[in-house]
């Protein structure tokens, strides 16, 4: 998984389909967990084609820990199939969404 340190501020984790899925979120927890500033999270979707339960939990305890961080994550580039799981389990509307790495970088830095 590219993870890149977009700025002091942002944190960009382009997120691969499993089995490294899970791999990729336990990496990205690991800068909430250090006791470093955390920065603002950008998760890539674009090369996910699932999800299952344990993704779901993995993305619901990230969150927990960017929220607690008083950090915020973007999801962008959500495929289709990723797109209806997420709307039939209702965290369509507990994360934030956007179509793409630029637009998440954008609303991040103008505090949208």
């Amino acid at each position: 998984m590219p993870l890149t340190q977009w700025s002091d501020e942002i944190l960009i984790a382009e997120l691969s389909d499993e089995p490294h899925f899970s791999e990729d979120l336990t990496a990205v927890m690991r800068h909430f967990e250090d006791g470093t500033t955390a920065p603002d999270l950008v998760l890539d979707m674009k090369n996910v084609t699932y999800l299952n339960s344990t993704n779901i939990a993995q993305l619901l305890r990230l969150r927990k820990k960017v929220t607690s961080a008083d950090k915020r994550m973007k999801i962008c580039a959500v495929p289709d199939g990723v797109w209806g799981v997420l709307m039939v389990t209702g965290l369509d509307k507990l994360f934030e969404f956007t179509d793409d790495v630029s637009t998440s970088l954008a609303s991040l830095q103008l505090g949208l």
